[in-house]
């Protein structure tokens, strides 16, 4: 008897098992989120601190912010990442977009390089995450669009807040991002070699379609002095 009811129990478990394994891939790859974090970053920022940034092969950047990345998150502060093992990073899938994102997504990694690994890291890591929304083309197409739509620099210059080296208000910085895309902007800073506070990074909400810009649900803390500076570049 003993053996009579282990068998029964033994087999469900194998059982349980096999139908778990069936349906992980699947999970994975349908990984739900709740919001994108749209991140914008100052080039001259990342530039003059003790770490070392190399140009593009492409050339010295323009004098603009680039795209970091556009990270799946949930409402609670954390996130996915690399959510499909299964994916590669396809060049072709996006040749027409080359261009677009040298200019608006490039890479100021040591040593220099055309971009391909960048954009390959933040594929793999983020982009898969929102697979059950974007395909490649679809996630760089639309990290392209958010970047005109926000059009950063365009508004902090109107608001006369310009890459000059000159320190600004924080909340002025604030307000006129605010003004321009409608909801208030998460502000990282970062320290220059004289430990100065600098505008680093700006993260902008974006709806789970990656098409429209949201309240956030949650911003991250950022380490920003009252007063931080603007650097040229």
């Amino acid at each position: 008897m003993i053996g009579m009811t282990h068998h029964p129990n033994t087999s469900s478990i194998v059982i349980i098992n096999l139908l778990a394994l069936q349906y992980l891939p699947v999970l994975c790859l349908s990984q739900d989120f709740d919001f994108f974090y749209f991140v914008l970053q100052w080039p001259g920022s990342y530039c003059d601190t003790k770490q070392r940034c190399c140009y593009p092969k492409t050339g010295k950047p323009s004098a603009d912010f680039g795209i970091h990345g556009l990270w799946p998150n949930y409402n609670d502060g954390g996130y996915p990442s690399n959510c499909d093992p299964d994916s590669r990073f396809d060049k072709s899938e996006i040749s027409s977009l080359i261009g677009s994102l040298e200019k608006e997504w490039p890479t100021l990694s040591c040593p220099s390089n055309d971009g391909v690994k960048f954009w390959t890291h933040e594929w793999l890591k983020h982009g898969t995450c929102s697979e059950s929304e974007l395909d490649q083309r679809e996630y760089f197409e639309a990290a392209l669009q958010l970047k005109q739509k926000a059009n950063l620099l365009q508004a902090l210059t109107s608001a006369g807040i310009k890459p000059n080296d000159e320190f600004y208000e924080l909340e002025e910085i604030e307000d006129a991002i605010r003004q321009a895309v409608g909801f208030t902007p998460g502000i990282e800073c970062n320290v220059d070699s004289s430990r100065n506070s600098q505008l680093y990074q700006v993260y902008l909400c974006v709806d789970t379609s990656g098409s429209d810009f949201i309240k956030c649900p949650l911003l991250p803390r950022a380490k920003c002095g009252s007063r931080i500076q603007f650097p040229k570049f």
